[in-house]
């Protein structure tokens, strides 16, 4: 498990990575956003393009504003709704004029105990971005790159002028990416991983931790990640039949209670796929190897 470093975090004090890119730390530090939702504003000259906003809260939107300074905000760009990520998009565009764009709408019911942040059902873009439609403004251009898994309406943000991508949750600096079923699909998960890994990006800016300096380095090393849980599920059914709890002692030693559920999940959307792929199956609650 990976520990979240000591405070003091540099929470709304806006940094600068490289010359086109600032960053913004919201105030929002939990066991599955690490220190805080890390908002981009993308720009050096007359306006900025703001990716992520973040929550709605009214300290975050300041800093964000004064990060901006005397440059407008001309576009919100948000990778995908949950609620650590796009709920301050409807405050800055009353705040600045600037349109919400990016990912499509998508709000899930919720009956029951979330391993991730519930969905943002404020969010109401007035542009959505299909896969390789691009936002510019002064000196740079964002283009959207769909990725889909994490949840099924997530999008990544490529810098044209710099070779760095906003990878939001499908990539984190941090940590692996929660899937939870039925809108996050591991299946989905792993083509765009290896999309990723197809593509030449310099540097990636996650929403969670810190710059991946190798993205493919990194984005292989997350696919041969969860290829080994596949693994280690079949060996677990080859053996014997379990229920989704059952796995978790297996699986995941020592692991936290607090991240016992969105172990469960990211199991669940394993089992998922694998039945797809006719390599499991499931008999009531338990599930057995084919």
């Amino acid at each position: 498990m990976v520990q979240i470093p000591p405070r003091p975090w540099p929470t709304g004090t806006p940094e600068h990575p490289e010359p086109l890119v600032t960053r913004v730390l919201a105030p929002n530090p939990s066991p599955y956003t690490f220190t805080g939702t890390q908002t981009y504003l993308v720009g050096s000259g007359k306006d900025r393009a703001v990716i992520d906003p973040g929550p709605n809260d009214p300290e975050h939107l300041a800093a964000i504003l004064e990060a901006a300074g005397e440059a407008a905000i001309t576009a919100i760009l948000c990778t995908h709704t949950h609620r650590d990520h796009s709920p301050a998009a409807i405050p800055l565009a009353e705040a600045t004029g600037a349109p919400v764009m990016g990912c499509a709408k998508l709000v899930i019911a919720d009956n029951g105990p979330r391993a991730d942040e519930a969905f943002d059902t404020t969010y109401e873009p007035e542009r959505v971005l299909e896969d390789g439609e691009e936002v510019s403004g002064d000196g740079w251009i964002l283009r959207a790159v769909a990725t889909p898994g994490h949840t099924s309406n997530h999008l990544c943000f490529a810098l044209e002028e710099t070779g760095a991508l906003f990878t939001g949750d499908h990539v984190m600096g941090w940590s692996t990416s929660v899937i939870v079923p039925p809108d996050g699909d591991m299946g989905e998960y792993l083509a765009s991983l290896d999309k990723l890994y197809q593509r030449q990006d310099r540097v990636y800016y996650p929403a969670h931790g810190a710059p991946v300096e190798k993205p493919q380095q990194l984005v292989r090393s997350m696919l041969g990640h969860r290829r080994q849980r596949e693994r280690q599920i079949l060996k677990a059914l080859n053996e014997t039949a379990l229920t989704l709890p059952e796995f978790i002692p297996i699986m995941y030693k020592g692991l936290n209670k607090k991240l016992e559920k969105a172990a469960q999940m990211s199991v669940h959307a394993h089992l998922i796929d694998l039945e797809r792929r006719n390599m499991v199956n499931r008999i009531d609650e338990r599930w057995t190897a084919l």
